[in-house]
């Protein structure tokens, strides 16, 4: 009876973090998924697109250790997740007001720091309240409820973008935002075990570059060096793969995008689920080489399909590699980081370094349909997946243990 009561109060306490790894989804990205082909409508091409979105993503990528580092030493974690989610609301109304280069750059700059806050905080909050022992498990049902986040405010912000236009959109991820700022302030801040959310022990002004970290920590470093190969490739097939299907088949836009991410998400729901379960029957090890493996093969099928005939299995192999990745990634930090202290600032050197290659994916994507067209872009693009294959084998004695 008093183990039930424990389990009961427990949950009673985590539901506000599930809530808010739930919302945030919508309210992190704003109208970000549909940035390419809103501007595409307003005449941009794909190189200019994919330009804007990369200078985003550099900021996003130069914030991220720093960030990591705060949210380390502060007290104050619930509000790292509110005060980006604010700035990501206000940016996102910008690209409905001005369609200038310069404008939408900038919201782009804006939407990517505060987004580089908020996964780091959340990781903290949740390491804070479960501890290293709960960790994995409790990242698991994070991730799965923050995949069934993006499933659902995807689908609700294509119908309404489709009904409606751009500016639902815009109010949809407004009120994600305001509901997910709720869920924050309903966790107890004498809840959150601050020297168990940065790994405890050590003085956290001992160590203050992520790159020392990295360098200390070679499974680290091989990690970050696998994810920023995988996300150069990675992170611009699904923008221009909607891109192309907008431009040849003169669909929807804000529909054919948004059920790319409902497919995505729904995998990710299940495989951050199995990837959690791996983990605790193994090691991290075998679930991200499974996440490298799915890159080459959604790039080939890219490349043979098109459209709607497409959408289903290039989106369930893009819902695999980033279902396994959600949990795999902070999980494996967290395990290999245990008592420096250091957690979420290594968090943030690890997403700064695969932040490289996703700066540049959009940029390199856009450029390269653009000169020799679509189609030979995704094979470039998901031939990348292979030498994140070829590091991890490769460096298997290093990483293995975690």
């Amino acid at each position: 009876m008093a183990h039930d009561e424990g389990r009961s109060a427990k949950s009673a306490r985590l539901w506000p973090l599930l809530a808010v790894n739930f919302f945030m989804a919508d309210m992190q990205s704003g109208i970000g998924p549909f940035v390419g082909v809103f501007l595409q409508a307003h005449g941009w091409t794909s190189g200019l697109i994919g330009t804007a979105m990369t200078l985003g993503n550099v900021a996003g990528m130069a914030i991220q250790t720093p960030i990591g580092g705060l949210i380390d030493t502060t007290n104050s974690k619930r509000a790292w997740v509110i005060l980006p989610g604010i700035a990501v609301v206000v940016a996102s109304a910008i690209i409905l007001v001005s369609q200038n280069f310069w404008a939408v750059a900038l919201s782009q700059i804006a939407t990517s720091i505060a987004g580089a806050a908020i996964v780091p905080a959340v990781t903290g909050i949740t390491l804070g309240m479960v501890k290293q022992r709960g960790f994995n498990r409790q990242n698991g049902r994070n991730q799965a409820f923050n995949h069934a986040g993006n499933m659902v405010g995807a689908a609700a912000s294509g119908y309404l973008g489709w009904q409606y236009g751009y500016f639902a959109v815009f109010l949809l991820a407004a009120l994600f935002g305001l509901v997910t700022i709720t869920c924050v302030l309903m966790i107890p801040a004498q809840n959150i075990d601050h020297r168990a959310a940065r790994g405890k022990e050590e003085d956290p002004d001992s160590e203050p570059s992520g790159f020392t970290v990295l360098a200390r920590h070679k499974p680290i470093l091989v990690l970050a060096l696998a994810l920023a190969a995988f996300h150069l490739g990675n992170a611009a097939i699904m923008p221009l793969y909607g891109l192309a299907a907008v431009a040849d088949a003169q669909i929807n836009g804000p529909g054919f995008v948004a059920t790319t991410i409902v497919v995505a998400q729904a995998v990710m729901i299940v495989t951050s689920i199995v990837g959690m379960r791996a983990a605790e029957a193994r090691n991290y090890w075998p679930v991200l080489l499974a996440s490298f493996l799915a890159l080459p093969i959604r790039g080939v099928l890219a490349f043979f399909l098109s459209g709607w005939w497409g959408l289903l299995p290039v989106q369930i192999l893009d819902g695999i590699g980033a279902g396994l990745q959600s949990v795999a990634v902070p999980g494996m930090v967290a395990r290999s980081l245990s008592g420096t202290g250091r957690v979420n600032l290594g968090q943030g050197a690890v997403i700064t370094v695969q932040g490289i290659g996703a700066s540049l994916s959009p940029a390199l994507g856009g450029w390269i349909a653009q000169w020799v067209g679509f189609q030979p872009a995704f094979l470039i693009l998901g031939g990348m997946g292979l030498a994140s294959v070829a590091l991890w084998i490769a460096c298997r004695p290093i990483v293995q243990k975690y």
